[in-house]
């Protein structure tokens, strides 16, 4: 797939997912996930497996670590980009403050607008306003590689 239709694909299949309920830990569309379900969901339906299983995670992870282990998980499987080349697509990594680890990802829809799944709520669309803007720990554009099936094939 071309980089516009791996972001398109990506759109579609976040879209999917608006309305499911939030669950810590949760990754089954329409019945409960939390923000790094969907993206990891989202990343298993266009590529066929997940890029990397995170294991057991407490509310308050982030929190209780010092290592910043989204971020880097992160950089281990996507190209990282410059805040402000954010394009629809993109995965997008947030601190709630700026001494702490990333805790929270969304996927840019548009310029101003993101979908991730909000505690307390489900998947939404929110604005990307100023007040998310300034918690953007990382922007990353989702890799060109093919789905597990197509290695497989001879």
């Amino acid at each position: 797939m071309s980089p516009g239709e791996i972001s398109a694909a990506i759109l579609a299949e976040a879209r999917s997912w608006l309305g499911t309920p939030y669950r810590h830990q949760g990754r089954r569309k329409g019945v409960g996930c939390d923000c790094l379900g969907l993206v990891l969901e989202v990343w298993r339906e266009i590529y066929g497996m997940e890029p990397e299983l995170p294991g057991a995670y407490a509310p308050d992870w982030a929190e209780a670590g010092e290592q910043d282990l989204l971020l880097l998980a992160t950089r281990r499987h996507c190209p990282e980009k410059a805040a402000d080349e954010l394009a629809a697509g993109d995965l997008i990594l947030f601190r709630w403050r700026p001494h702490l680890p990333a805790k929270h990802a969304g996927i840019l829809l548009e310029p101003d607008r993101f979908i991730h799944a909000y505690q307390g709520s489900a998947v939404v669309v929110s604005a990307l306003v100023p007040q998310w803007r300034r918690r953007i720990a990382g922007v990353f554009a989702f890799p060109n590689i093919p789905r597990q099936t197509e290695l497989r094939r001879p």
